[in-house]
């Protein structure tokens, strides 16, 4: 009975690490170097290797290093009938919500402007709009957005919501449904992304949709990369459909070097670090979720295949 650390472009140790200190008696097993694949019952993965999966022949549970779980049940040789989890923990909840009210504050408040007038040692104050007068829309309204949209409740902005199913959250006004994208997208001045990567929602963020924002919206996107449609991006923005766009995450991680984000006046980006997994905070449910498979119980925190998220 083994637990398999299975980790693409970042460092294993510290995941090994606090698991091991937490549990000695673990039996933790670091890809590629795996032993017996038969001893391995437990992954714990982050962009594994596309097939990788299906190797181990008892394996009895996959578990996601973050709250995303796109990058395994996009894998189409994912082993059949084993149970995916997802980390579900409030240094998540905090970091992301932290980072986009951020952004909307950031934006709201012409910072950008403030930046470009020092480096031109310009004195240009404007009066920013009442917050109330700020449409937000939150597309997404799981476990992340509802916090966040929560978030920009308490600060007085207009926050609106839109969700796949209907939502009730207090403060927010709620919107589901294609049948109401529409409606939601034409009282925003600040969209934010924290959508579930799915079939239904890869490329949402194109043309049509930013077209349908309130003239000069701004954008936010802390989902995945492929929610959004680069090439419509910079057509949005040198057509001044969007005012300009925070990026947190992108189609290819570390984005290239020639990528024509880097250097584009109206987009702003950070290295996809909205919310990210502490192992000491994370480790003790990825120990428990282990330690209920071991036992023959269900895992917490486990995904809708279907559904994907």
């Amino acid at each position: 009975m083994a637990l398999l650390i299975m980790i693409v472009g970042e460092d294993p140790e510290p995941w090994r690490s606090v698991l091991s200190r937490l549990d000695p008696s673990l039996d933790i097993r670091v890809w590629p170097q795996v032993g017996d694949v038969e001893d391995i019952e437990f992954a714990l993965v982050w962009n594994h290797p596309r097939g990788e999966l299906r190797k181990y022949p008892n394996l009895r549970c996959i578990a996601s290093m973050g709250a995303g779980v796109d990058h395994i049940i996009w894998d189409p040789e994912l082993p059949e009938g084993v149970p995916v989890t997802r980390v579900v923990h409030e240094s998540l909840t905090r970091s992301m919500t932290e980072y986009v009210i951020h952004a909307v504050l950031d934006h709201s408040r012409d910072m950008e402007k403030y930046r470009r007038d020092q480096a031109r040692k310009i004195w240009d104050p404007k009066f920013p709009r009442p917050r109330k007068d700020v449409g937000v829309g939150v597309m997404g309204l799981g476990e992340l957005g509802a916090a966040t949209a929560i978030g920009l409740v308490e600060l007085g902005y207009r926050v609106l919501g839109w969700s796949r199913t209907p939502k009730e959250i207090m403060g927010v006004e709620t919107f589901w449904g294609m049948e109401q994208f529409s409606h939601f997208l034409s009282q925003t001045d600040i969209l934010v992304c924290l959508l579930p990567l799915t079939p239904q929602t890869e490329g949402i963020l194109n043309l049509e949709t930013f077209r349908r924002l309130r003239p000069g919206a701004f954008l936010i996107n802390v989902a995945r990369g492929r929610h959004l449609i680069e090439e419509d991006l910079i057509v949005a923005l040198d057509q001044g459909i969007l005012s300009g766009a925070r990026l947190d995450v992108f189609e290819v991680e570390p984005l290239p070097a020639d990528h024509p984000f880097w250097d584009h006046p109206k987009i702003q980006i950070t290295p996809h670090v909205s919310s990210l997994t502490e192992p000491e905070a994370v480790a003790p449910q990825i120990l428990e979720n282990y330690g209920r498979v071991l036992r023959g119980l269900e895992p917490v925190n486990q995904v809708d295949l279907q559904r994907g998220y």
